[in-house]
């Protein structure tokens, strides 16, 4: 049978026991048309890139599927009578990942500060010491030019 991966979010408003409910609803219907679920990812509530029906955030679940095409569609319908499921995707692949998906495995990262400069907060605001100032940069340039000026006149009077 062919391998599938679905991820679907559901709604920020939606508990996580129902979530749960969800996925076992739609495994149920994979294993009832004679597939399997190899394996179930529950990635949490996560911030959304934009607004997707008035929602922020939402919960998200990555399954991995070996099932026939038409309890993959079936799956796909239902998921879209469901007013509780935002999103979801489902991609045909050769074989699954046996290890943890990225997600699971960053999922400490997203606590960590977003900014990297010195405007937004997340920067130290002074130069450090291996870093050179503007104002150390441009001096030996305004320096140099004369230098080489003098340099151009020697040549042209030879």
């Amino acid at each position: 049978m062919p391998l599938y991966e679905s991820v679907l979010i559901a709604r920020q408003d939606v508990s996580a026991t129902q979530v749960d409910d969800l996925v076992a609803t739609f495994q149920n219907v994979i294993t009832e048309a004679g597939g399997s679920v190899e394996k179930t990812e529950n990635w949490g509530l996560r911030t959304l890139a934009y607004k997707i029906k008035k929602n922020r955030k939402g919960h998200y679940v990555l399954m991995n599927l070996d099932a026939p095409s038409d309890a993959v569609l079936e799956m796909e319908r239902q998921m879209r009578i469901n007013e509780d499921i935002l999103r979801y995707m489902t991609l045909r692949v050769d074989e699954h990942e046996t290890e943890p998906s990225a997600i699971v495995r960053n999922k400490g990262s997203e606590d960590r500060p977003r900014g990297r400069g010195r405007f937004d907060g997340g920067g130290d605001s002074r130069p450090s010491e291996g870093r050179a100032t503007p104002a150390a940069t441009t001096a030996p340039a305004t320096a140099a030019a004369p230098a080489a000026k003098t340099t151009a006149d020697e040549g042209d009077a030879s």
